[in-house]
């Protein structure tokens, strides 16, 4: 009989569980699509007598989950525990160092230590894998790095957090404004407690500095990644973009700009028309631009045990038939550092809405700032109090023509400080 793949699981949360759940029901196809058996060995985590409702008996357990690493019996240990530091990186480090291959799902390790990991595991001939890290159950990494692999990418981009997307589409289908929606979206499932990384647009940010990476042949740098999330959107907002054929999405977009990298994750208002707008509720999408393949949209469920385990396993897979190839497709001394890009003269239409005090002379501040900073203005809408007496501040929300980014830059510095702006404004590119 064929060897089987053995692996130490370190978590087993929802993802850690349906790993072994996964590996229990597709067994036997699993074994001939790898070419021989993957067994569990050994498994670690915080709380050994936790109902998981998974049968742990025939597996052996560890209470420190570094010492997964140093067993004679694992040739892979699989990472579930996640953060970009502290146990897991240590676990990553003894696993590769110790001789062990490597699968994580931790997209923030690798955003953070993915060259260091990478070097390392390259160094001893081992396989570093990460297809769960960036949209669960989607191959994007897969797709970039064998399936579109002859093309020179020219942007990638898409919708990389289900929580953000989820709130975003029930915001638009009930009217709602953000917090309530969040609270929803928590008691769900679908948001942490603490959803700071997800609305704020940082969990995104690593998945796309991780598919940069790949798409660029570039080394990873989350730290050149502009990133602004969801929590300052109103349902005025949604209503506007609604009004001009648009709907509202946290997107990701990387590409070669001005000599350097451009890499941003923001909220952006996508026509109707487009493939992304489609996308609702907690699912995720990416499309690829490639010279010779044309557009590639890759589309599915970005979370969950399920979708989560199935990329899990498939990197198990690779490991069993054999694949050692390098973990960002080109060996790190061949990845470039790229430069960060400079945005200002990237062309396109904006969105801006501003929260001004409601009184005489406020449009003509904005509109004169506008016209001094070389932004032409296609339309302009005020959302004024229904009562004439109140003090509240109001929405003026404009739409300029295409024009570049740096033009918008100079009119928001030229307002910044005003009385008359009751916060700072919030600004969203169009996308066609």
């Amino acid at each position: 009989m064929t060897q089987p793949l053995r692996i130490a699981l370190a978590g087993l949360g929802t993802v850690g569980a349906g790993v072994i759940r996964l590996l229990e029901t597709n067994g036997a196809l699993i074994a001939a699509r790898a070419g021989r058996p993957i067994e569990v060995v050994a498994v670690s985590a915080r709380n050994r007598g936790k109902d998981r409702g998974i049968d742990l008996a025939p597996f052996a357990w560890e209470d420190d989950m570094t010492a997964l690493a140093t067993r004679d019996d694992v040739d892979v240990v699989v990472e579930l525990v996640g953060g970009s530091d502290g146990p897991a990186l240590a676990l990553a480090r003894h696993a590769l160092g110790g001789g062990k291959h490597l699968v994580t799902a931790n997209k923030a390790m690798i955003a953070h230590h993915g060259m260091e990991l990478a070097a390392l595991a390259e160094e001893r001939a081992l396989a570093l894998r990460f297809e769960a890290a960036v949209a669960g159950g989607i191959p994007i990494l897969k797709g970039l790095g064998e399936g579109a692999a002859a093309n020179a990418i020219s942007r990638i981009y898409g919708i990389l957090n289900g929580t953000c997307n989820y709130i975003l589409t029930q915001m638009e289908s009930t009217g709602a404004d953000f917090g309530g929606v969040l609270k929803e979206a928590q008691d769900l499932g679908y948001a942490e407690a603490d959803p700071t990384f997800d609305v704020e647009g940082v969990d995104a940010a690593h998945k796309l500095a991780i598919l940069a990476a790949l798409a660029f042949g570039t080394s990873v740098d989350f730290d050149a990644v502009d990133v602004s999330g969801i929590s300052r959107i109103r349902a005025a907002d949604i209503a506007q973009a609604d009004a001009l054929g648009h709907v509202i999405r946290l997107v990701g977009v990387a590409e070669p700009h001005a000599g350097g990298l451009f890499q941003r994750v923001q909220p952006v208002l996508v026509a109707k028309n487009h493939p992304l707008a489609a996308v609702d509720g907690p699912t995720n999408a990416v499309v690829a631009e490639g010279n010779f393949v044309g557009r590639l949209l890759f589309q599915g469920r970005g979370a969950g045990d399920g979708p989560t385990a199935s990329a899990v396993v498939a990197d198990l897979i690779d490991i069993a038939r054999g694949s050692t190839v390098p973990a960002f497709s080109l060996p790190v001394a061949r990845l470039e550092s790229a430069a960060k890009a400079d945005p200002g003269d990237r062309l396109g239409r904006h969105y801006l809405r501003f929260t001004v005090a409601d009184r005489p002379g406020v449009l003509a501040e904005i509109t004169a700032a506008m016209r001094d900073a070389g932004v032409s203005i296609e339309s302009m809408i005020q959302h004024g109090s229904p009562d004439e007496q109140a003090l509240d501040p109001v929405l003026v929300a404009i739409v300029s023509h295409e024009g570049p980014e740096r033009a918008i830059t100079t009119a928001l510095a030229l307002l910044e400080g005003s009385p008359s702006l009751a916060e700072a404004p919030l600004v969203m590119p169009l996308l066609g």
